[in-house]
């Protein structure tokens, strides 16, 4: 293997999948990052077994090939190189990197060794906007639960439903859940939510779409020059929808960042009691109310004007709940319940396509 790259290229592509390159594992070659000639391209893939992801970008190919070469050494090395070409050399399994400052020898592991994800077979092939995806992978991903114990709980479902796709989150005490448009396909994929990290850290803002084809097993993401081949998560996803409330004795919409404001300073004393805060919706007084008290720091009242719809009041884990008004995008937001121990709604006073759900904490 001979070739030419230019030094933004190279390290651009090895920050997208040198992270995946597991170097905990029982296989020395999951550390690694394989590199190989394409015709007139070259392609960089790490996998750690479960994911995969490959990034192909140009080079001058002077001669073809393959090794695979430590990810963390390689990235930390070329992303410390001056702009402009490198030069790669494979001499049996040492690979060459010259540049005009700089002659490095790296040693490297024959790439027949290399696990490869196996081809997915019969899939079905779809598009979305990337903006789109981007901006839903970002409301809900976090949502997800990393207790390994509950396998379904650790995957963010992609599902048609009454022809619309939806893509949701949960780990029991919160639940995310956005709808992404109309859909022509039967989806239903419960896709891990690290991988769904992965292809949000690949993913830009000038991606046009996304390309996804998937089977029963495993689910291929195509970005642009970037690929991700993650195995599905096996199991029944909850029923959530069971969940989510139609109506509420209770409501109040009022400004986002005023409820973000609120919520943030009575945190502050909720650390004791593990982020528990009181909210009080009061529709005499038009405002809703947020307190907290921790015995060895004290007590706080917060409250903000609100359009409220019933009176009432549900205790809740703050840090949850600003997780979710993060998540929303919009100026006003709506917080709605039924009684202290109902689940709460969380939503965009004007854009229902994003609902978030918060389960109570006993008070």
């Amino acid at each position: 293997m001979k070739l030419q790259v230019t030094q933004e290229n190279l390290n651009r592509a090895l920050g997208s999948v040198a992270r995946v390159a597991n170097s905990r594992g029982t296989l020395p070659i999951l550390a690694n990052v394989l590199i190989k000639t394409d015709n007139n391209r070259l392609s960089l893939s790490a996998t750690n077994l479960d994911i995969a992801i490959t990034h192909y970008i140009g080079a001058k190919v002077k001669q073809t090939g393959s090794i695979t070469v430590p990810a963390r050494l390689m990235q930390d090395f070329v992303g410390s190189l001056p702009d402009g070409v490198i030069q790669l050399d494979l001499q049996e399994t040492k690979l060459h990197v010259t540049t005009d400052q700089y002659q490095s020898v790296v040693n490297g592991i024959v790439a027949d060794d290399f696990p490869v994800m196996p081809a997915i077979a019969d899939g079905k092939t779809w598009e979305i906007k990337g903006e789109l995806f981007k901006k839903s992978l970002q409301q809900v991903v976090f949502a997800a639960s990393g207790d390994e114990t509950r396998p379904v709980l650790t995957g963010v479902l992609l599902q048609t439903h009454d022809g619309k796709l939806h893509m949701a989150a949960t780990d029991s005490y919160r639940l995310a859940e956005k709808q992404l448009g109309a859909n022509k396909h039967d989806i239903h994929l419960l896709i891990p939510a690290s991988a769904m990290q992965d292809l949000l850290r690949v993913l830009s803002d000038d991606d046009e779409k996304v390309t996804i084809i998937h089977n029963d097993q495993q689910a291929l993401f195509k970005v642009g020059d970037i690929e991700l081949v993650t195995r599905l998560v096996d199991g029944k996803y909850p029923d959530y929808r069971k969940l989510i409330p139609s109506k509420f004795t209770t409501q109040a919409t009022l400004k986002r960042a005023d409820l973000v404001n609120v919520t943030k300073v009575s945190s502050l004393f909720a650390r004791e009691s593990a982020g528990s805060v009181t909210i009080e919706v009061n529709e005499a007084s038009k405002q809703l109310s947020i307190r907290s008290v921790a015995s060895q720091l004290g007590e706080n009242t917060a409250t903000a004007p609100a359009k409220a719809k019933g009176s009432g009041s549900i205790t809740v884990n703050s840090r949850y709940l600003l997780d979710g008004l993060s998540a929303l995008s919009g100026d006003e937001v709506t917080f709605g319940f039924n009684g202290k121990l109902e689940p709460t709604l969380l939503t965009d006073a004007n854009s229902p396509d994003y609902r978030h759900i918060i389960m109570p904490l006993k008070s």
